[in-house]
């Protein structure tokens, strides 16, 4: 049996924190208030984001449940396989892998959007063309490309020197927002007499609420990261759980305390009608002037900085975990000789996403929207895990050591599966609130098609390998966990 490659065990319980929660809240938490309001209003924005908190931790449980059962690089990918086998986990890696790509890619060009918002007459030279209706210039492209680079290097010195240095963009990021609640707060001429009307006037609030709700796994996807990183963790796979729930709370609370800045800063059915590129950015700088957007720029750049150094990270031990399982070709899961990261997995997730500024930011936007399926897949094949491997016994193996009685953890990560498959509903059924645009539509069937072809592709060979070679190469461990998968 083949040498298994492993990654160096150097990650601080803090810095895990940091990595789920900088992913989770990435640059729309300041760029898309005025979206979310003119859709819901101020307060069906914050209790939408509220219930989708609520449920993400359901979600959640079952991940916390599975990384202290298999601490292994890949996450859903490797918990997929132990309970429905090969095809299933190739299934759940191939969507993931997508939906991680696009949001590495996002992240990169709301940098250089943020840009020409500040600087207008920087980012604005050298037009190269125009892409659904969005001018692409040169020096926009210049601007992602070097977040990119820049960002996957870092990952590549090693998971320490990014997590300490995500943990420090993230103490950055929740100072300044808590910052510029509180200096809206105290002026004369902002209050919470801006925020009516609390729910948006053209719908019923129940219809507001839902609307936010749905897009509940886009805005808190990272919390996912977790379980990616689980074979570096420095410290014991049980705390998981927990760094999963502060995550998704934290986020949580930083979605409000912006949603309320926004919409104290001056009436925000005035702000959304006017149509600001940026409209926080607008609202904050006209009430607080320069220091106010600088604090906020501090903000959304911590925040577009913590998703790239999350996501890249995030993205390549999925890669790593599925070439170690010859999914994918053997480059993708070499280590570094000196950093122990999997240098060639980085160095392709940064080389793909430096593509994405080319096309512009709103086809951009069709294949990320796309892309939410894919984690939305991941959530219902980890619920679904969960549910599958954790017997109504509490003497079963699964069962073992964890501090919940057996039948509460089964049915929670039922609940979690069921929660899953109505987000996928919401993304997939018409007239729905998140409903797919028709060029999201075309990007999923493209991606599905790819899949196919290349499982076709790799079926022989992924088919051949042994179970227990199987078994050791994704988890670590010759022996077979569950029995008569497919």
């Amino acid at each position: 049996m083949e040498e298994r490659n492993t990654l160096k065990k150097s990650l601080k319980p803090q810095w895990v924190w940091a990595i789920a929660l900088g992913t989770a809240i990435g640059w729309g938490a300041f760029v898309q208030p005025t979206t979310w309001m003119s859709t819901a209003g101020p307060l069906g924005v914050m209790i939408g984001f509220g219930i989708g908190a609520l449920l993400m931790m359901v979600i959640a449980v079952s991940y916390g449940f599975l990384i202290k059962s298999f601490p292994v690089s890949g996450g859903s990918f490797a918990y997929t396989f132990v309970s429905l086998g090969r095809t299933h986990a190739f299934i759940c890696g191939w969507f993931l892998t997508f939906g991680y790509l696009c949001i590495v890619a996002l992240n990169a060009s709301a940098f250089a959007l943020m840009i020409k918002f500040v600087f207008p007459e920087v980012i604005e030279n050298f037009q190269l063309y125009q892409i659904a209706g969005w001018d692409v210039y040169l020096t926009e492209v210049i601007v992602a490309t070097a977040a990119l680079l820049i960002f996957g290097y870092f990952n590549i010195k090693g998971s320490s020197m990014s997590g300490r240095i995500q943990f420090i963009f993230c103490c950055v990021m929740v100072i300044s927002v808590v910052a510029l609640t509180l200096m809206v707060g105290i002026q004369p001429d902002a209050g919470l007499a801006n925020v009516q009307p609390l729910f948006n006037p053209e719908t019923t609030a129940i219809a507001a609420i839902l609307s936010i709700v749905a897009i509940a796994p886009w805005a808190y996807v990272g919390f996912d990261t977790i379980p990616q990183t689980a074979e570096e963790f420095n410290f014991s796979s049980k705390k998981a759980f927990s760094l999963i729930i502060y995550a998704v709370f934290f986020a949580f609370v930083l979605y409000a305390l912006m949603i309320l800045a926004t919409a104290m800063a001056t009436p925000w059915e005035g702000l959304v009608a006017a149509g600001h590129l940026w409209g926080t950015g607008f609202a904050i700088e006209e009430l607080l002037g320069t220091l106010g957007l600088v604090i906020l720029v501090v903000a959304l750049s911590m925040g577009i900085f913590t998703g790239l150094i999350g996501f890249i990270m995030t993205t390549s031990r999925l890669l790593f975990a599925m070439s170690r399982a010859k999914v994918l070709p053997g480059a993708f899961s070499k280590v570094h000789t000196t950093y122990k990261t999997p240098y060639f997995s980085i160095v392709f997730v940064v080389v793909v996403a430096l593509l994405a500024p080319w096309f512009g930011r709103e086809a951009l936007l069709w294949v990320v929207d796309m892309s939410s399926v894919g984690v939305t897949i991941a959530y219902f094949y980890t619920c679904f895990s969960a549910f599958k491997l954790f017997k109504w016994n509490k003497d079963e193996k699964y069962n073992a050591d964890i501090n919940v009685v057996a039948p509460v953890k089964k049915t929670i990560s039922g609940i979690g599966a069921v929660v899953s498959l109505i987000f996928l509903g919401l993304l997939l059924i018409p007239g729905s609130p998140a409903y797919l645009g028709v060029e999201s539509r075309i990007a999923l069937v493209v991606w599905i098609v790819l899949g196919v072809i290349f499982y076709i592709m790799k079926r022989k060979e992924f088919n051949s390998i042994p179970e227990k070679e199987l078994n050791y190469l994704i988890l670590g461990n010759e022996k077979v966990v569950v029995k008569n998968r497919d």
